[in-house]
């Protein structure tokens, strides 16, 4: 997710006052069904009946058209084509697109699944990732990439963390300064994220790569989200800790949200 320009590390410590509080369920459900889906796909190239060499990049290649986005097929209101936004957020293109993702998840989704119950967690994720991608293609209508990965959905879990934990300490590592561990409060790390976004999506084309759109899009619905249903309720649980925001890397083929 943050690419080239930064990359992150940590994990969030929750201060649970002596309470014990349920597994997240449903964060742990989503990273394990993401990465069993893609150790049976042909992207892990595990799986010897996909082949290898050609036929397995043939593979992979319709792998990801049969269950990712394609911009100019969902717009042009294909039955079938309206279900991929759902799927695409199950499948990614390489190792470190998925491990990426899936670590990030598991950093800031149990904090947030905690806060919100499992029920609205898994719906809030599903919903705002499946808008995420949609609004993706909305401005790449015309494209025939094929587009995957739970990134939009992630991002929106950020946008969701920033409003409801927005004094959690935040440890980040920047390659300009050498990955030297910072660590800054979310309502600093989580908007500069953002930015960094926002100037991706502005030079965004077409073409495989990382869809840096979705991750503005995910992030602003996921903080208009929790801003609407919690208002000026204050958070229940307070955390310190975290990572600076979700890593993806560029699958091939494909384009990876």
């Amino acid at each position: 997710m943050i690419g080239k320009w930064s990359a992150a590390g940590g994990r969030a410590e929750r201060d649970r006052a002596g309470r014990e509080q349920p597994a997240p369920a449903v964060t742990y459900g989503l990273i394990a069904a993401c990465c069993l889906i893609f150790v049976i796909g042909p992207a892990s190239g595990l799986n010897p009946s996909y082949g290898t060499g050609d036929e397995l990049l043939a593979a992979q290649r319709l792998y990801f058209r049969d269950w990712g986005v394609v911009p100019a097929e969902l717009l042009a209101g294909d039955p079938g084509a309206l279900l991929t936004p759902v799927t695409a957020l199950f499948v990614h293109g390489t190792w470190l697109h998925l491990l990426g993702n899936m670590l990030f998840l598991y950093v800031f989704g149990a904090m947030a699944e905690e806060r919100m119950g499992r029920i609205q967690f898994v719906l809030f994720y599903v919903g705002c990732g499946y808008l995420a991608l949609v609004g993706y293609a909305t401005a790449h209508a015309g494209s025939p990439q094929t587009l995957v990965g739970a990134s939009g959905a992630i991002s929106a879990v950020l946008g969701a963390f920033l409003y409801l934990f927005p004094g959690a300490r935040v440890t980040s590592l920047f390659p300009f300064l050498f990955f030297l561990p910072l660590r800054f409060p979310a309502w600093v790390t989580l908007p500069f994220w953002l930015a960094l976004q926002w100037a991706a999506a502005g030079r965004d084309s077409s073409g495989p790569g990382v869809a840096y759109l979705a991750h503005v899009v995910g992030f602003a619905l996921g903080f208009a989200y929790v801003w609407v249903r919690y208002g000026r309720t204050p958070p229940a649980v307070s955390a310190r800790g975290g990572s600076g925001g979700p890593p993806a890397g560029r699958p091939r083929p494909g384009e990876a949200e």
